[in-house]
């Protein structure tokens, strides 16, 4: 029933244009739910949850005049799972996951296998110092740090905004 309320919510806030766009799927999704349901029981989740962007890591990314980070959460991967490149000014975040379990007990063998990847690309801005860029990783989250050339900062010019009423 939760993820029914899950989807109800996740379609609610979506404009009322693109509401109309997915109001067929989600009915149909809705009645692959209950047919999951009256077949197996409330507790098993349908095949056909939908979970958008679930592949993408969240990432933040903060400016100031001297350096551009971007934090990106990477839950249960480590180090050697992620891939960093600098492109020009094009920042490109690869990740892959793979996980075996294998449990045995006296009458039966389990075995589960779960995958998954993301490719993730940021474009900065052009004044970055790509070769003094540096990476962290501590905890599932990746925190990579791209200075910014000094002559940036003071060519920055701010442009105030007037209000015509």
């Amino acid at each position: 029933m939760a993820e029914k309320d899950t989807a109800k919510e996740k379609t609610e806030k979506l404009p009322a244009e693109r509401q109309k766009e997915w109001a067929p799927m989600m009915a149909f999704r809705k009645e692959m739910d209950r047919l999951f349901e009256d077949f197996f029981g409330r507790g098993l989740r349908s095949p056909f949850a939908f979970e958008p962007f679930a592949a993408y890591p969240e990432i933040d990314v903060v400016e100031d005049d001297k350096r551009i980070t971007i934090t990106a959460d990477v839950p249960g991967m480590s180090e050697k799972d992620i891939q960093i490149f600098l492109s020009g000014n094009t920042l490109t975040l690869k990740g892959e996951k793979k996980e075996e379990k294998e449990e045995k007990e006296e009458n039966y063998i389990r075995m589960e296998r779960r995958y998954g990847s993301f490719n993730r690309s940021v474009t900065l801005p052009e004044d970055i110092l790509s070769e003094k860029a540096e990476a962290d990783f501590k905890n599932g989250v990746l925190k990579i740090e791209i200075p910014k050339s000094e002559e940036t900062a003071s060519k920055r010019k701010r442009i105030p905004i007037k209000s015509k009423q």
